[in-house]
């Protein structure tokens, strides 16, 4: 859903909604209408103007309102930022977000000048990486069909990792090699593979890869034009493979550099075409 207008809300409208809407009209520049309001409006935090001055936004101008001067017509997407606070309730037919928020305003006489600041900028921080977030759904491209969801994750020992997956995900393997063990937990619509290392160091966030299944051959040829239109890239373009477990496929890179597997099962009649080397075909 591609927001038009936003609201940010919180209770006295004079630091975390402030910060949001100074931070929102940069990140989303004139395609979004931005505006914030309270339940009971106070002042803006001169905290809140501080941290903001120091990312070169500038909210000396901006002023507290009651969110009952905002009309509802105006917006479409309401976010509210209030943490242990109750929230401003909006009247209105909108998409409602909630971000936690821990207000960076206190009475507590026993912060520093210096600690008060910092509060403010981790605040700030916290809402600039999620508007960051919203701002890269807006008006996503035409998207795939998924019908499975598939990772592939590198393991040290295959048998104990065996094990423990299969306690973790109650099911026991669909199948298993001397390289990896397969699990399809039906309840989950989950194809969970775990590899052998290959001799590569690991760590809590080693991944080999991500996939998602697609309903037929067309459908990963579609996913290939609709990944080329949204200029993602791509590292294998279409192809049948028939070593291993025979697939459609074609693959993505993710902005981090993770490979991603979309792919279809061959039907039966598919498999019957197998060719004699084995050798990948190209999808047309």
């Amino acid at each position: 859903m591609k927001s038009k207008s936003i609201l940010f809300l919180c209770v006295a409208n004079s630091a975390r909604s402030q910060m949001a809407e100074g931070l929102a009209r940069t990140i989303f520049g004139p395609e979004v209408r931005v505006q914030s309001a309270g339940s009971k409006p106070a002042t803006v935090n001169p905290y809140a103007i501080e941290v903001m001055r120091e990312i070169g936004i500038d909210l000396s101008g901006h002023h507290s309102k009651s969110v009952d001067t905002i009309d509802p017509a105006s917006v479409d997407t309401v976010i509210t930022l209030c943490a242990e606070e109750v929230c401003p309730v909006f009247l209105g037919k909108v998409r409602r977000i909630h971000w936690p928020i821990q207000d960076a305003a206190s009475d507590d006489p026993t912060l520093t000048p210096e600690q008060m600041p910092q509060r403010f900028r981790t605040a700030r921080d916290q809402i600039r990486g999620r508007l960051e977030v919203l701002r890269a759904l807006q008006g996503l491209p035409a998207g795939l069909e998924p019908i499975e969801f598939h990772a592939s994750v590198r393991v040290k020992n295959l048998a104990e990792s065996a094990r423990f997956y299969a306690w973790l995900l109650g099911t026991q393997p669909k199948e298993w090699t001397h390289r990896y063990v397969t699990f399809v937990p039906p309840d989950l619509h989950t194809n969970f593979v775990i590899v052998v290392a290959d001799g590569k160091e690991l760590h809590q966030d080693t991944l080999y890869h991500l996939g998602i299944a697609v309903p037929d051959r067309t459908a990963v040829i579609r996913a290939f034009e609709r990944a080329r239109t949204a200029g993602l890239t791509i590292t294998k373009p279409p192809r049948t493979t028939w070593r291993g477990t025979p697939l459609h496929e074609m693959w993505l890179e993710d902005p981090n550099g993770n490979l991603i597997e979309i792919y279809a099962r061959l039907t039966d009649d598919e498999l019957a075409m197998r060719p004699p080397d084995l050798e990948a075909t190209a999808l047309t």
